[in-house]
């Protein structure tokens, strides 16, 4: 018997992990949705074949959000998973120093795009036939313990934990099952610095062990095929070596 085309969405799709999740599940046979800000950037996931749609969307535009879901409800028919994967670091520095245009701009980015995008797949799955899906965010060791100076990535990531938490507790009537995914030191161009050297809790500059992102990629694919009767609310994945434990 073919086994049903399962569909998804991953948003930064363009690079780094968000590239790395979508050829994975790609792979596994799903058709992918690929949402980020530049069209070149998600062709380049998509020319390693599959089924995609490539969407470029700024996911804190509410309306580019919801015409890419839209998009994909008119392509597909339905939407069985949603990767929340679009993020910014943000500002660098401590809070008096951080400017309220930089702080809005990653809260933005990093909370009310996960939110947008999380209520355009939540009422397609709840109307959808049958209805439910599953949700799973990219949240971060600073959603657990900060780097310094990293005040608006941290309370963002943070705040994301508790959108994961409220949207698992209202999904669970729909069918809807939602997690996060707590990454460490994947190795991406936005993570390129910390193995030459990122800055630790007493002040030193040292470099960071750091693991292949095909790995955070396989994960979210295993969590991906669980039935939805089962839930991975909370998971971490990080380089062995990193100073996760004793951060602070």
């Amino acid at each position: 018997m073919t086994e049903p085309s399962r569909t998804a969405v991953v948003s930064g799709a363009g690079s780094g992990l968000g590239r790395a999740i979508a050829r994975a599940l790609v792979d596994d046979g799903w058709s992918v949705a690929l949402l980020g800000r530049t069209r070149a950037a998600l062709e380049g996931t998509a020319a390693a074949g599959g089924t995609t749609l490539v969407l470029p969307t700024d996911v804190t535009d509410e309306r580019q959000v919801d015409e890419a879901f839209a998009a994909v409800r008119d392509a597909w028919g339905r939407l069985d998973l949603l990767v929340n994967n679009a993020g910014t670091f943000g500002p660098s520095g401590e809070v008096d120093e951080i400017a309220v245009d930089d702080w809005r701009a990653t809260v933005e980015v990093n909370l009310t795009g996960v939110f947008l995008c999380t209520r355009a797949a939540v009422r397609l799955m709840k109307a959808q036939d049958p209805p439910g899906g599953r949700i799973i965010n990219n949240g971060s060791i600073s959603a657990h313990v900060p780097r310094p100076g990293s005040v608006a990535y941290t309370a963002t990531k943070h705040a994301v934990t508790g959108l994961t938490r409220a949207v698992a507790l209202d999904g669970r009537a729909h069918g809807i099952a939602v997690g996060q995914v707590d990454i460490g030191n994947a190795a991406t161009d936005m993570t390129a610095g910390i193995a030459t050297g990122a800055r630790q809790a007493d002040g030193s500059v040292r470099p960071e062990a750091t693991f292949d992102p095909a790995h955070v990629a396989a994960t979210v694919v295993h969590i991906a095929r669980l039935p939805l009767d089962v839930s991975v609310p909370f998971t971490t994945v990080l380089a062995t070596g990193m100073p996760y434990l004793g951060r602070g």
